[in-house]
């Protein structure tokens, strides 16, 4: 099951620091969600990363940077909605109801489903679906190896979500809080 670490959107001290335990610690991929920092804070950190940990980051802002640092792929949404015709690097999204995975799922490598769980991060962010509701869409292949969990993702969730069906997992606020 894919272990995905998402950052937080502001810029923070020691943040290089945190990114490396987490993939030292077990996360597979890192996405560098930073609406709230600037193209080069987000620069800055990614230039204190190993070639090794920058093949492993997913950036949701400032595109230019997957080819700078060579990363692992990008994260479509209202930053970066189109990629060019000749990427060739992993691609993303976020879902929040089982008709966009539906309809984005052939276009991505993986995609995120959410909230799954009442968010830890934002706060009044409530749960979206009901357990009858997912496995519904678990029996119906909805839910398989290409969706991610997210929000409200806890260790002690990983099961539950893996008798699902769900390809990983993906936290925020379970990281940082």
């Amino acid at each position: 099951m894919l272990k995905i670490a998402i950052t937080l959107p502001d810029a923070i001290s020691g943040e290089v620091a945190t990114i490396r335990r987490l993939l030292a610690d077990g996360f597979d991929i890192v996405h560098l969600r930073k609406p709230n920092a600037t193209i080069d804070y987000c620069r800055q950190l990614l230039g204190g990363l190993s070639v090794a940990e920058r093949s492993r980051i997913v950036v949701h802002d400032y595109y230019s940077l997957y080819r700078e640092f060579a990363l692992r792929g990008v994260h479509l949404n209202r930053n970066i909605a189109s990629l060019p015709s000749d990427y060739c690097g992993s691609r993303t999204r976020s879902c929040h109801s089982f008709e966009e995975v539906v309809r984005y799922k052939a276009e991505v490598d993986y995609l995120f489903l959410s909230p799954i769980f009442d968010s830890i991060s934002k706060a009044g962010y409530r749960s979206a679906f009901s357990h009858e509701e997912l496995r519904r869409a678990a029996n119906e292949g909805i839910i398989d190896s290409r969706v991610i969990a997210l929000g409200g993702v806890t260790p002690d969730k990983i099961t539950y979500l893996e008798s699902l069906g769900f390809g990983g997992v993906a936290m925020l606020g379970a990281i940082y809080e």
